[in-house]
């Protein structure tokens, strides 16, 4: 009797964890606490360093945070771009944040010498940083033997580099503070390996290692460590996306009809994360978040199926683009 009932509890259980995946747009843990766990608003007057925050899901995220009254660094390469990201977080904010509580920093990513000058910048004007957001980046769309070793370069300077360069800074200064958080925009890339962009999933798996192992040193330290997994969005990614070729960008736009995640709903479950401190979220539209956990937990099944499905229809999850996958099939 007892082992029937517990039985039919895991199938139960089963059944609800697999209705979950398909009407979910995030991992488990992730929904949960967006409904049970801590609300954005306990970040309220902390303040968060934004890379690559003058569009995306940079943006959004900042956009998010300040219509809970974060204080906000909002650094990228464009300073009217940061200014007008400016302007949009100081209106969502509704009067709770004031001009002097969201600084503009133009900053090169890539330029690892100018990074310790400019977050000692930030953390003099608002007396400290509580949370590094580390979202600048870059895609890419290449076959494997197509890619240039010059490209491999180019997008490890500015996926893992300078990633884990202004890490170590804001690591050095939480330190002293006794408490910090860095958050980390990886990518679904980062957790499996998708097909026709070699580079950039090598990058976002370089970055998970970094992080897993910085979040192992630092546990019980009083500094988190978050790493963020989108899958598809809506934003300008296929047009500044990297190809095989060193200095030639993808040139693809997103298109409306795409099964993308919309860039608001990515910004509001970046800020949840942090709000939480997860280990790694992941955030996609279905099916990808099935395929996920497919592929973390039961990989010689998700073996089987990807023989059956092939490449480039996993490629068409991530680009709802058929020429494109023809393409690449060709």
């Amino acid at each position: 009797m007892l082992w029937s009932l517990i039985g039919i509890g895991v199938f139960v259980y089963g059944v609800v964890y697999l209705l979950a995946l398909l009407l979910l747009d995030c991992d488990l843990e992730l929904a949960i606490y967006e409904r049970f766990g801590k609300s954005i608003g306990r970040l309220k007057g902390k303040v968060c360093f934004i890379t690559g925050a003058s569009s995306g899901i940079g943006e959004q995220t900042a956009i998010v945070l300040a219509r809970h009254g974060v204080k906000l660094v909002l650094a990228a390469r464009r300073r009217g771009e940061l200014e007008r990201v400016k302007r949009a977080c100081l209106e969502e904010s509704k009067g709770v944040l004031q001009d002097n509580d969201v600084l503009v920093l133009p900053m090169d990513l890539c330029d690892l010498n100018s990074h310790k000058a400019l977050f000692d910048r930030a953390a003099r004007h608002f007396n400290g940083i509580d949370i590094l957001f580390n979202n600048a980046g870059r895609s890419q769309r290449a076959v494997f033997e197509n890619i240039e070793m010059s490209v491999h370069k180019e997008l490890f300077e500015l996926n893992v580099f300078s990633v884990v360069n202004l890490t170590k800074i804001a690591i050095d200064h939480f330190n002293q503070r006794g408490s910090g958080q860095i958050a980390v925009t990886s990518s679904i890339a980062g957790v499996m390996g998708v097909p026709y962009s070699a580079s950039y999933t090598a990058s976002k798996h370089a970055i998970h290692g970094f992080m897993n192992c910085l979040r192992t040193e630092k546990t019980g330290k009083h500094i988190a460590v978050t790493l963020l997994c989108p899958g598809p969005t809506f934003t300008n990614f296929l047009q500044e996306s990297f190809t095989g070729k060193s200095g030639e960008k993808y040139g693809e736009t997103v298109q409306s009809t795409d099964k993308r995640m919309t860039g608001q709903r990515c910004g509001q479950l970046c800020a949840i994360a942090i709000a939480n401190k997860t280990k790694e979220s992941w955030m996609a539209v279905f099916p990808l978040i099935p395929f996920v956990y497919l592929y973390t937990y039961f990989p010689t099944i998700y073996g089987i199926m990807l023989k059956m499905v092939g490449p480039e229809k996993m490629f068409k999850l991530r680009d709802s683009n058929e020429k494109l996958a023809e393409d690449y099939k060709n």
